[in-house]
């Protein structure tokens, strides 16, 4: 308790001094930048791997659920994130020291890489290794009576953020890491076989689907589905809950621009025409959460009912626009004038979507505390969000910009952005001074723990956080480069 007490003292001090603003100098950024990266490598990293969040003291650990001190998180903003904040800053800066970190990084992931190809929510360190590892051991010689977690997942963009990561950091390596290279081929050859005939991948697999058992269909309603919770196992439906297909074709893309191969590409135009084949048709032209092998909209938890979803649909719409920005091809954009007419009509009274609309009714579904499916909007589960904000205004905007086009005029938008000089604002130096002024003198970032299901810290509790860290040092990174007269080394250019 008195630990406790201090750490909160000292972050309200923290957080007096910080809104002084002095415009600090750039050697006081650089150390700062170095004690944190210092603080997290020695004293936060397992290995190379980092969860989500830390009591101040390091006595608690957690990602989406408490964790023990041999366990890493893939699921962000775990350790992908985290190297990407390496990975960013050594390409700001070209500091060979965030290189490294964000190598030791990318090594971690790949001991918790699968031999289902990609990853799971987590890495256990107590555990072997079972990727591209585990192939170069004798068969004959593992231990059969031990069953090992095999399920690579593509939810919460877990495998997506992993992969995109180690490839990233294999290019910057110009290829030549042997074991980053291969665990980044294995993973894209484990994606190309676990993509369905139409296109689309499941949010879960260990396995490659049998192309019988998936035939390619348009999306159409059921006669009938049942109101009650059937309690199936859905890990294998066509997943767009989460942003799964929308972060394995932004992925795909990606690797086609690392390692210029065309099949990365043509994976990803096939999970494209996935949406065009997965749109509703009248009287509700939006998307499902997740479909069958029938192409009916299907249930998945016991609270994500057959339905459409005014939710994911949004990120489906926003999707098919990066699509054709991607790819030049107007098909993915027929689709989106008649969602954005059926989102109009079926705004709720103050402006918001329902997460769930009934299957031809389209009446708002939700769900009360104890899981009773009900039209009404009273007594919600607090867990989950049965309402989405409208970016409907936002969405048409961008797309009457990309339909207004030429096609003489189109020109692809990369993944990877060329890597720009940032520019020394005020702005940028004052979050600098406070994220300076705010760091203790280990230097970790101490703050207020949010509150999450499952976990042990309480609200409010002194805590250490991966996403507030990644961010303060993307910052100082930007604030560095931004006081030095000189861009950084081109070895940093990647």
């Amino acid at each position: 308790m008195l630990r406790n007490a201090i750490f909160i003292l000292t972050s309200i001090l923290f957080a007096t001094v910080a809104t002084a603003e002095q415009v600090p100098t750039r050697q006081q950024a650089v150390d700062s930048f170095h004690r944190g990266i210092a603080f997290f490598c020695n004293e936060v990293s397992i290995h190379g791997g980092y969860l989500w969040r830390y009591a101040a003291d390091l006595s608690e650990r957690e990602g989406e659920i408490p964790a023990s001190p041999t366990t890493a998180w893939v699921q962000p903003p775990g350790t992908p994130a985290v190297g990407m904040a390496y990975l960013a800053a050594y390409k700001i800066t070209g500091d060979k020291t965030c290189l490294q970190a964000a190598c030791e990084s990318a090594h971690a992931l790949t001991q918790g890489q699968l031999e289902s190809g990609c990853w799971d929510y987590r890495i256990e360190f107590s555990e072997p290794a079972r990727g591209q590892f585990a192939y170069r051991v004798d068969a004959n010689k593992r231990d059969s009576k031990k069953k090992a977690r095999n399920t690579s997942t593509l939810d919460d963009n877990t495998t997506q953020a992993a992969l995109s990561f180690i490839m990233q950091v294999d290019q910057v390596l110009d290829f030549k890491d042997e074991v980053l290279h291969e665990a980044a081929q294995f993973a894209l050859r484990s994606l190309l076989d676990a993509q369905y005939p139409n296109g689309a991948w499941p949010q879960r697999f260990d396995r490659s689907p049998d192309p019988k058992k998936y035939p390619v269909l348009p999306a159409s309603y059921p006669t009938d589905w049942s109101r009650k919770y059937p309690a199936i196992n859905y890990i294998s439906y066509y997943t767009f809950n989460d942003n799964t297909i929308a972060d394995t074709i932004k992925m795909m893309f990606l690797a086609a621009e690392i390692y210029a191969d065309e099949k990365f590409a043509a994976a990803a135009r096939r999970g494209g025409d996935f949406i065009l084949l997965a749109q509703m048709p009248e009287p509700q032209p939006g998307w499902a959460q997740q479909y069958n092998a029938a192409m009916h909209p299907a249930w998945a938890r016991k609270f994500e009912p057959p339905s459409i979803t005014g939710g994911e649909s949004q990120n489906v719409l926003k999707t098919l626009l990066r699509l054709y920005q991607w790819t030049g091809e107007r098909k993915y954009l027929e689709p989106v004038p008649r969602a954005i007419a059926y989102f109009r009509r079926s705004l709720l009274d103050n402006g918001q979507l329902a997460r769930f609309y009934e299957l031809q009714t389209n009446r708002p579904l939700f769900f009360t505390k104890d899981y009773h499916l009900t039209h009404r909007d009273t007594d919600l589960h607090t867990h989950y969000s049965f309402k989405s904000t409208s970016r409907l205004d936002e969405i048409e905007a961008e797309y009457d910009r990309l339909a207004g086009q030429k096609p003489a005029d189109f020109r692809p938008v990369k993944i990877l952005n060329p890597r720009t000089q940032p520019k020394l604002t005020d702005e940028l130096a004052n979050a600098a001074a406070k994220i300076i002024a705010g760091q203790d003198a280990r230097g970790a970032w101490v703050e207020p723990a949010h509150y999450r299901n499952r976990t042990n810290l309480a609200t409010g509790a002194p805590s250490i956080g991966c996403r507030t860290f990644a961010a303060n040092i993307m910052t100082l990174a930007r604030f560095i480069a931004a006081t030095a007269n000189t861009l950084p080394p081109k070895s940093a250019e990647n």
